[in-house]
Order: C-alpha cells, then structure tokens, then sequence
C-alpha cells in the first residue's frame, strides 16, 4: 500500500509541472489593446516628454506625465486593495561631465511595487521609459510626442499592472516608469543603485523600449516578430570566472541569456502565434537600452522590443521632407502588436513571480567519464518537488533536453558525456512552475 502511494505522489508531481497553467491564458485574454492605445494617447498628448521639459504644467512635459502616471498605479492599487506600493525614485543630475545634460535637473522614476506574500524581497522588473525626444535631445521645448518610443513600453507596463494586480504572487513585481534613457539611462542607472541599496534579490528585469512598431524602415511589416536581446555574460564578472569560463564553456550562459531563454520558452509554450527572436547582443548594434545599469551591477536583464524599426519615426522632429512623414506619432503605433508583446511580458513576469526559489551552489562532475555527475544544494523553498536537469548541443541557442530528477541532491546523467553538452538546473514548484535555469559555477571530481 505504501509503495502504491508513493507511486500515486510521485505521478501527481508528474502532472504538476509537465501541465501549462490556465491562468497565463486568462492573462493574455486580460490585457486590452484599447486601455494601450488610451494610454499612448495620453502620454503623447503632453507634447513633449523631455526629462528636462516642463515640469508645474499639468498639461504638458515631463513633470505632468509623471505625476499622471502616478495617478494610473494608484489608481490600479485602490482597485485591488492598496496592493501596490506607489512613490517616486529621484537621482540630481548636473550638466557637468554629461553631453546630453542640459542643465541640472531631477531624474524621476515612477515606481509601483506589488508585495510577494512569500518573498517580498524577491522582485521581478518590467519598465518602460518615460521620456521622450526630439532630432536634438538637447532641445526639450519642441515638441516630441514619442508615441512609440517609448509612450508604448510606458502604457504597456501599467496595462501588465492593471492585469497582475487582480492575482497574488510569491515573489514581489515591480512595474516602473524609467526617466533620462534618452539623456544616458540615467533612470535606470538610479533604480538599479537603489535596488544594490536596499538589498534587492532581482529575479530578472524585463526592460520594454518601443513595442508598438510593426512596418521596418526597410519596408517589411510584421506583427508577430519580436526582440529579446540579452547579454552573454554579467559585466561584472571577475577574472577569476572569465579564465575558467575559457576551460569549462559557459560564454552564452549568463544570468541575463538564461532569463532570455525563459521568455522564449513561455511565449513559444503559451502565444506560438509570436516569433521570439533572441538576439545575442546586450542591445542594437552600439546602442544601448534601461537593462543595461541593472546588468552593469551584476543583475539579470534583457530588453524586449519589435523586431523592425523604423528610423523615420525616431528621435524626428515632427515634418516631411520629400514626401517623407518624419516624427513619433500616434499613426506610427500598431496598438494590437503592442497589446501582444504586453502580454509577453505579463506572462513572464507572472510565471517567474510564481516560480520557486533556484538551486544553490549547483556544480558539475564526470571529467574523463562516461556519465556527467550533478550535485547542488537544496532550494529553501517548500513549494519545491523537485528539480529539472537541463542539457543541449553546445551549438544550440536553446536548452533540447530535459530530466525531472525529483527532490534530491545529486544525480547522475548515465551515458551522457560532459564533453559533448552545456548543462543547467532549475527548481520545479508544486504549481508547475520553474526557476530560472542555473548553470553550474563550481567542478567537482
């Protein structure tokens, strides 16, 4: 009888974590294209959003954006029983030393922040920016409606914070409005610092610079496509890990490309109508985007974006040249696509919100043997049946194999060769989700 019941728990788990979860569907269904498109709208609507614009206006630049979205997350909180911490994260940026300063000013971000009831000190991220630009960013009187650079992320993070606020979640969100991108990611470089001061445990930042655009200055439209560009490595590694990375691989298989690999894996598994295209590069080719001062400190972050830009509608003055329309307006916005890449990122962050806590000290054997050998230890957390053992070509942009091992400590991958494959290990909860994967950092004989 008790070996009948073990057999009975043992298949319960199984099912647990082979099953997707009904709820990311709801979420999907949840977001509205209509509540995007208000709230671009909105936000174009203040002219320009120059972070060194206007700021007593309350029709108009920077000062009134940010205090309307203020009003929105609050908005969102009494409608689910305060459960968003809404406030301001300020850093004083001076013209000294910065080119595209000018003259001293606040940099405010908006943040709202929905408590774990678990792990409140764990935080996953989702930003937009708010600022926008003109041709000359150092021009913040023209007027710059920055429709979909980046009034799209901005509306989208509070349409993820209108959907995520009606479920209640382990680990803790944080939905943010980031300023100064376009000056030198000044906003991004204030949260991250804060999150180092305050002791934040970041799971990932999802970081949303421009998902409304569907027709590529090259003439391509496509709304299904999108980007995730991720980092390889964190910037902050030490010598130490660089030369051991050189005998032990790992240069694809940093915390930011692992969080990559997750999003991917959820879209595909939950909107295969979507093409995540991972992109190995921390941003567009020189360029840079608010995940950056998070991974600058060692946090995981990626940025997710449409996959055709065009150039046209960017960092324009408002005209037309040669019968060319320049300038970012509201014409140039696809809000069903923005509402899709919304939802990409509502399902992620309440997938990982949900997801156990990872494996610690994981580490990796069997050199010059027939079996490669793990040994890790044990997740605190008690919502875990179990881990996952992850392996793929070492060619391969995305994890092919898959082991569910159960709740143990150690375990041996008998017949698979260590030389031949790149390994991870990720936690599996009772709801069936997963922690992000970790590689293994140590080697043992």
């Amino acid at each position: 009888m008790k070996k009948i019941y073990t057999i009975i728990l043992l298949c319960t788990a199984t099912i647990a974590f082979s099953q997707t979860d009904s709820r990311l569907y709801t979420i999907i269904d949840a977001v509205s294209a209509d509540r995007i498109e208000n709230d671009i709208k909105t936000l174009a609507n203040f002219g320009t959003r120059n972070t060194f614009s206007d700021t007593v206006s309350e029709t108009r630049g920077i000062g009134a954006a940010r205090r309307w979205i203020k009003k929105e997350f609050e908005k969102i909180s009494a409608n689910c029983n305060n459960c968003l911490n809404v406030f301001y994260q300020k850093d004083f940026v001076t013209k000294e030393g910065n080119s595209r300063v000018p003259k001293d000013a606040w940099v405010v971000n908006v943040v709202a922040i929905q408590k774990g009831t678990k792990y409140p000190n764990r935080y996953v991220i989702m930003s937009g920016d708010i600022d926008s630009r003109a041709s000359d960013t150092m021009d913040f009187t023209t007027d710059a409606p920055g429709a979909n650079d980046n009034a799209s992320g901005m509306a989208g993070t509070i349409e993820a914070a209108r959907v995520l606020s009606k479920y209640s979640f382990e680990n803790s969100i944080i939905y943010v409005g980031l300023s100064g991108e376009e000056q030198g990611l000044f906003g991004g470089q204030g949260l991250a610092n804060y999150a180092k001061e305050q002791g934040w445990d970041i799971i990932g930042v999802l970081n949303n610079d421009m998902i409304g655009n569907i027709e590529g200055v090259d003439g391509v439209i496509d709304n299904r496509s999108f980007r995730i560009f991720s980092e390889p490595v964190p910037a902050n590694e030490t010598e130490r890990e660089r030369r051991s990375r050189r005998f032990y691989g790992g240069e694809v298989d940093g915390i930011s490309r692992q969080l990559a690999r997750y999003i991917h894996k959820k879209v595909q598994t939950y909107m295969p109508e979507m093409n995540p295209m991972m992109i190995y590069r921390l941003d567009r080719f020189g360029r840079g985007g608010h995940h950056r001062p998070f991974n600058d400190l060692g946090f995981a972050g990626v940025r997710i974006m449409e996959a055709h830009e065009n150039y046209n509608r960017q960092h324009q003055n408002i005209r037309e040249e040669n019968g060319i329309k320049y300038g970012d307006v509201i014409e140039g916005v696809n809000f069903d696509y923005a509402k899709k890449l919304t939802a990409v990122n509502a399902i992620n962050l309440a997938s990982l919100a949900w997801s156990p806590l990872p494996p610690k000290e994981v580490e990796i054997g069997g050199v010059v043997e027939p079996s490669v050998k793990f040994r890790w230890k044990k997740s605190d957390d008690s919502n875990v049946i179990g881990y996952k053992i992850y392996w793929r070509d070492t060619t391969a942009p995305q994890w092919q194999y898959s082991r569910f091992v159960g709740n143990v400590t150690e375990f041996t991958l008998k017949g698979i060769v260590i030389d031949n494959y790149y390994f991870g290990i990720a936690t599996v909860g009772k709801n069936g989700h997963e922690s992000l994967i970790v590689f293994p950092a140590k080697v043992f004989r």
